[in-house]
């Protein structure tokens, strides 16, 4: 049995294993019991519901959700974790294992209500949105992330940290900061704080809103592409093909814009009007 509460336990069982940490893998043990049982009760999974557990390491979370009765589909890269895994849950009719990258398994896999994670760092921000842009959506997440990436997550219009990032997250999710997490809570301790991060599904049956325009996203991310130019500029880049002068003066004077704001000053709201009205004149 691993001992998932000491750095020094988890390096012995590493070294007995002849398994290693890969920097490439963003690879970080949550060693802190608490926050690990904190995490699993604000997922808050009913047993016998399906989680998706992306990046599962040596399964100390893993053992969590399985005891709470929870059907674990884990996520998992490294070779030899998944060589621990298999062995260690292999009595377990509730946990599955999908080998390999995350960011290129997760569309082969049918839904999940709940999702739980330890994140990789060089994968967090990306894996979130692309699962939102593709219309993946859990009715609640609890992840551990980078802070600056969870202050992005959970930012407002107007406020250093808001982006584009921001403007995703908030079209699907009710995003709520969870608490800070120190480097020591963590083998190897990463250099920065982490936060865990809670994200409640707006729309009641976790799926995509009908009122999301399919133009919403490539829209956002075109105005936040550069921050320091105004939107009318910005927009100009982004039609220069499909739209004339006129017609993105008309979409502005639409949404009672002057296109001399900036991205960061827009609320959601905002975002999806000008994006309806886009398709609107594109006739999309």
């Amino acid at each position: 049995m691993v001992n998932y509460n000491s750095a020094s336990a988890l390096r012995a069982f590493l070294e007995q294993n002849n398994l290693g940490m890969q920097k490439k893998f963003g690879q970080n043990f949550l060693i802190n019991p608490a926050t690990r049982q904190a995490l699993v009760d604000e997922l808050g999974a009913a047993a016998g519901e399906e989680v998706w557990e992306i990046g599962p390491g040596l399964g100390a979370m893993t053992a969590l959700l399985l005891d709470n009765g929870s059907k674990v589909k884990a996520f998992e890269i490294d070779a030899g974790f998944i060589r621990v895994l298999k062995e260690m849950f292999k009595d377990q009719n509730n946990f599955s294992l999908v080998e390999g990258d995350a960011m290129k398994t997760w569309s082969t896999q049918s839904p999940a209500r709940f999702l739980l994670g330890n994140l990789p760092y060089n994968i967090a921000a990306a894996l979130l949105a692309d699962l939102i842009e593709k219309g993946r959506v859990f009715s609640r997440m609890v992840v551990t992330v980078q802070k600056e990436v969870a202050l992005r997550m959970a930012a407002k219009a107007g406020s250093a940290d808001y982006s584009s990032f921001s403007v995703l997250c908030a079209s699907i999710y009710n995003v709520k900061l969870l608490m800070t997490i120190k480097p020591p809570s963590f083998y190897p301790q990463p250099n920065v704080d982490s936060m865990g991060v809670l994200l409640d599904a707006k729309h009641p049956e976790a799926k995509l809103p009908d009122a999301i325009p399919k133009m919403l996203y490539p829209l956002v991310r075109a105005l936040f592409a550069s921050r320091r130019k105004t939107i009318k500029n910005n927009l100009s880049v982004f039609s220069a093909s499909s739209l004339s002068k006129l017609s993105i003066e008309n979409i502005l004077s639409e949404n009672g814009l002057t296109g001399m704001e900036r991205a960061e000053t827009l609320e959601l709201d905002q975002f999806i009007s000008l994006a309806k009205s886009f398709e609107m004149h594109l006739k999309i």
